[in-house]
């Protein structure tokens, strides 16, 4: 491997953890992310010449730290944070930046994950509630600009600068970057929450398996999930988000065939889903249900525990499911569930129920919307509406990033 491609693979698989162990030592975001994009800048050029580092993770934090030391020499001021950056020691084999595991849990300000801190300090109350999450993915998470203006489906420029807004303020208004008080926690876990699973899902929706960071990111996503759990024990939104992505993720070797091919989840062999997680979902599912306070993570593992049903009665119950949907959308009206709950009431009530519901969503809101264009695809040629399916269908390709659900969709095109 050359070494900018060692460089860039190393930041992309790494970035989110990189920045979090930076700041929470420094207790500045902004110079955490410019420290690191200097070592990245420093990689690519000392990388070629000396080779690739046994260890790149560790390199490029061993060289952001020795830039924020030399900018508080300096800028003689936070002589605390340069104590802590000088003491604060990495070994060789990376392994401070290892997943840690919790020391007390009596500790008011324990957090078992550098990045789980970072996640609450970007929830703070001061900034614009609606910039919480795609903050999250960018800093801590390790999404573009691009990939996050996907999962809020406005355009990648006006996400970007969204996102510079954000962090501006952060730096203008000198919002501390401190840990909230454990009472605070329970105010910023919703934000949290959001921010965790739309990077599970930016990483399942990936079933091609080119970019091996995607796998890494939903394993994240669920460690992440644990921790809130651990957290927070009496939040049910925590457990009932760890039990949808842990009913997902038991189904991940089923979602491919031997050959690669994408495999949609009504046509998967459930006996290639994993027990084990599908058990531990249910378990963590009856346990929020038990705290009595429903929320729309909780829903949604509903709706996939009915699905692993099929697992034990070889069917779906439609009609539970249609009314599960319907209550979600009631909590949380995205577009995501309005389109699969008419792909239930297109199987639960008949295919031009589910067709009717589809015309229901504003042409502008699902323009470029793939979802609705497969579900609306596959609804036309099931009715036998030959030339409205072929466009569905084209639209819904054209949407498609993904391969192997676009050779997917293209055969299905290739069926008429």
């Amino acid at each position: 491997m050359d070494a900018r491609r060692a460089a860039e693979m190393a930041v992309r698989s790494s970035y989110g953890r990189l920045v979090a162990y930076l700041a929470s030592r420094t207790r500045d975001l902004a110079a955490a992310e410019d420290a690191l994009g200097d070592a990245f800048l420093s990689a690519l050029k000392t990388w070629p010449e000396t080779g690739v580092p046994k260890n790149p993770e560790s390199w490029l934090v061993v060289a952001a730290r020795n830039r924020l030391i030399d900018g508080a020499r300096r800028n003689r001021v936070q002589e605390n944070v340069l104590e802590t950056l000088k003491l604060s020691s990495l070994r060789t084999d990376g392994s401070a930046l290892a997943r840690s595991q919790p020391e007390s849990p009596d500790n008011p300000e324990f957090f078992p994950d550098d990045r789980l801190k970072l996640l609450f300090i970007c929830a703070h109350p001061a900034i614009d509630a609606t910039i919480h999450t795609p903050l999250m993915l960018q800093t801590v998470l390790g999404l573009n600009a691009a990939q996050i203006a996907s999962a809020f489906l406005v355009a990648p420029a006006t996400m970007s600068q969204r996102l510079v807004r954000a962090k501006a303020k952060i730096r203008d208004a000198g919002i501390a970057f401190e840990l909230p008080q454990v009472d605070e926690l329970p105010g910023r876990l919703a934000a949290v929450l959001e921010a965790i699973y739309a990077a599970y899902t930016h990483a399942w929706e990936m079933v091609d398996g080119g970019d091996p960071r995607h796998r890494g990111l939903a394993e994240d996503g669920i460690w992440l999930a644990r921790l809130c759990v651990q957290l927070v024990p009496q939040a049910p939104e925590a457990r009932g988000l760890l039990a949808l992505m842990l009913y997902c993720e038991a189904r991940r070797d089923a979602r491919r065939s031997a050959e690669g091919a994408y495999i949609p989840l009504a046509q998967q062999d459930t006996r290639l889903w994993a027990r084990p997680m599908l058990d531990e979902a249910e378990r963590e599912l009856t346990h929020a249900a038990t705290l009595k306070q429903l929320g729309r993570f909780q829903l949604e593992a509903a709706i996939q525990s009915l699905h692993a049903q099929r697992a034990v009665t070889q069917q779906v119950d439609w009609e539970t499911l249609a009314l599960l949907y319907a209550g979600l959308i009631q909590l949380s009206p995205t577009l995501g569930a309005r389109v699969s709950y008419a792909a239930a009431i297109a199987e639960a009530k008949g295919l031009e129920q589910g067709l009717v519901y589809l015309k229901t969503l504003p042409s502008e809101v699902v323009r470029n919307y793939q979802p609705y264009w497969a579900l609306k695809a596959h609804l036309l040629q099931q009715l036998e509406h030959k030339s409205e399916a072929q466009q569905a269908y084209s639209r819904a390709i054209g949407l498609t990033e993904d391969v192997k659900v676009r050779e997917f969709l293209l055969h299905q095109l290739h069926e008429f």
